[in-house]
């Protein structure tokens, strides 16, 4: 008997997938004042895809008409791509139209939107700002009332090549979130060249380098050393969430000249939430017949194959709704249901392989626990050949179809796509997100936990009747 493996194994395992799940489904939010905070999300703060619930069709130009290069045009397209990734918005469509210097993107509505406001759609997108650091805070108000920044230029946003966040120790080893900067290399003229300059200057001083979105300060840091490497730590009282929405804003509001919108409109869905509702309803009379499938089938190991479903399941949601910390959401479309319904099918088949092989080794003789340690031992490479394909072809739909600066792109554009070219396309994304999700889910839930769980039940005297796997009692 396998001593590794306790009998509460199974009462752990169980409770931590009911409490899982529960958390992705319903999530976690506190009313703090008139305000709504959350702290968990669940799956009333997916965003639907523009093929299921509709969006907004929104048209960019250059500020006062300025004449801009199809470079520069390219250039701001791709930061507007970047700027909805960040906002997990996936589901987009964006293209831009070097004849008219127009930049035209589409997408979904924000989660829990009963009423549909274009203008207020185009606020969550952000103005599209143009970001510059300068030395000290100086500025003057003009006969509209508006700021604008004196301080002598350090740089702009095209002297940041990308910016992150993260953790680092304070003065008293406390562990602070900071946001990071990587300046642009090469030449006198780099971001990196430009920041040592000003760093060297003002290191030691009292003035500091404040960072403007157009008109608004959004942060003033103090230059505490010379600054020659290109890479720049801005600290302050950050929290995580502030800390990625400033790392974000400067990396989307790094264009090359100011936009402002010319015009929005709504779309209407193609699907609708109608058919939502069906596909929901048609896969909860699914999982039913599959659990009283593998119930009556599999018995036991059906049993536990239900609950490793479920938490397969509620792992897929979460990594939609953005649960999970380290990983933003993403938009659920029509194909990304398509890739959820897949990966469970990809998860019951690992399943009823299990299942039919703790069968053959029961039935051969063996003794209970050596049947099924054998039995998922052997399963495991079938399961792992069936699956890895579907990881391949996620992977590829992921790199192909999803924002040039995510992981997948990157790799994949310097191997195989660079000679094509990337678009987002957020059908085909969510497709290849959901299935790549579930299939780790899979061998999480459905082959690791599923293991663990049949066999701390087979501890117990209760439960080592062989009927309950498949075979007959001796």
């Amino acid at each position: 008997m396998n001593k590794k493996t306790r009998k509460s194994t199974f009462f752990l395992i169980a409770v931590f997938i009911a409490l899982f799940t529960v958390s992705s489904v319903f999530g976690l939010d506190y009313l703090f004042g008139d305000n709504t905070k959350t702290i968990i999300k669940g799956v009333d703060d997916i965003r639907l895809g523009i093929d299921i619930k509709g969006g907004v069709d929104v048209t960019f130009a250059p500020a006062d008409d300025i004449d801009v290069t199809d470079e520069q045009l390219d250039a701001a397209t791709q930061k507007i791509k970047t700027r909805l990734s960040a906002l997990g918005i996936n589901d987009n469509e964006l293209y831009s139209d070097n004849k008219s210097d127009r930049i035209i993107v589409r997408f979904p509505w924000q989660a829990g939107e009963s009423e549909y406001d274009a203008e207020e759609a185009v606020k969550e997108l952000g103005e599209m700002a143009e970001l510059t650091f300068r030395k000290g805070t100086d500025s003057i108000t003009d006969d509209l009332g508006n700021t604008i920044p004196t301080g002598e230029l350090v740089l702009s946003g095209d002297d940041v090549e990308k910016a992150g966040y993260g953790q680092q120790p304070d003065s008293n080893g406390n562990l602070e979130y900071v946001v990071t900067l990587k300046l642009t290399s090469g030449g006198d003229d780099s971001g990196t060249e430009k920041f040592a300059k000003a760093t060297a200057e003002l290191s030691g001083t009292s003035t500091p380098i404040s960072i403007w979105m157009d008109n608004n300060m959004i942060s003033y840091p103090s230059v505490n050393s010379v600054i020659s490497n290109g890479e720049a730590v801005i600290t302050g009282n950050f929290t995580a969430e502030s800390a990625k929405a400033l790392a974000d804003q400067i990396n989307s509001g790094a264009l090359p000249f100011k936009m402002v919108t010319t015009s929005f409109k709504t779309i209407s869905s193609t699907m609708g939430e109608g058919s939502l509702n069906a596909i929901l309803l048609a896969s909860y009379i699914s999982f039913a017949l599959i659990a009283v499938y593998m119930l009556i089938l599999y018995r036991l190991p059906g049993f536990v194959a239900v609950i490793a479903l479920v938490g397969q399941i509620a792992g897929t949601l979460s990594a939609i709704t953005g649960w999970f910390g380290f990983m933003p959401g993403s938009t659920l479309t029509i194909p990304g249901i398509a890739g959820i319904i897949l990966s469970i099918g990809m998860g019951v088949d690992a399943n009823i392989i299990t299942g039919e092989r703790i069968k053959e080794e029961v039935r051969s003789g063996k003794t209970l626990d050596s049947a099924i340690k054998i039995a998922y031992k052997k399963a495991f490479s079938a399961i792992l050949d069936g699956n890895i394909t579907n990881v391949i072809i996620a992977i590829i739909l992921m790199g192909a179809f999803g924002v040039p600066s995510s992981f997948f792109s990157q790799i994949l554009n310097k191997t195989i796509f660079f000679m094509f070219g990337a678009t987002t396309e957020g059908v085909v994304y969510s497709f290849g997100f959901t299935l790549l999700v579930g299939v780790i889910c899979n061998f999480i839930f459905g082959v690791f936990f599923a293991k663990l769980m049949v066999t701390s039940l087979s501890k117990f005297n209760a439960f080592r009747n062989r009927k309950l796997y498949g075979g007959v009692e001796k």
